[in-house]
């Protein structure tokens, strides 16, 4: 028996969308969505496009969902960069792993971060735009709040 797939995604910008790892079909409804990168946050599973003219930027970030192996800083920054100079060439972001919950949360809190939202205002509203998305879950919190950290030490100027 074949079940209808959903692909399930939530808006938490304009720019910025979280969401469950998209099937190869998908890829033809994010690049309708104006989507130029994907950011996959899964160890287990590359992206597939279908179709070499869908103009799609995909960034494999392995990280795995375990409070015992923290993402990376610089995999948070590197994803950061990425989604930052997308959305300033009139682009739009597609961050995932594998439910949407943990690792493209994070993900998507720190490039919220980098576009000048606090941590906590980060948090609150993935939580309040995509409703199973836990940000609030103490490792990934803890790794938010490190890339926030870590963040505005890089981008302060000195003196």
């Amino acid at each position: 028996m074949n079940f209808p797939h959903f692909f399930d995604y939530s808006s938490i910008t304009e720019s910025l969308y979280i969401g469950i790892t998209p099937r190869s079909e998908d890829f033809n409804q994010l690049n309708q969505m104006g989507v130029r990168l994907v950011i996959n946050m899964r160890f287990e599973h590359r992206d597939k496009l279908n179709s070499q003219d869908i103009p799609l930027r995909i960034l494999w970030l392995l990280t795995f969902d375990s409070p015992l192996i923290p993402i990376p800083l610089g995999a948070l920054r590197r994803g950061v960069t990425a989604a930052l100079e997308t959305i300033q060439e009139g682009g739009k972001v597609f961050v995932h792993c594998s439910r949407g919950r943990h690792r493209g949360v994070a993900m998507g809190a720190a490039i919220l971060i980098a576009q000048g939202n606090t941590p906590e205002e980060a948090m609150r509203l993935i939580k309040d735009r995509r409703q199973n998305a836990d940000p609030y879950i103490w490792y990934i919190r803890r790794w938010i709040l490190k890339f926030a950290a870590d963040w505005k030490a890089r981008t302060v100027s000195p003196g």
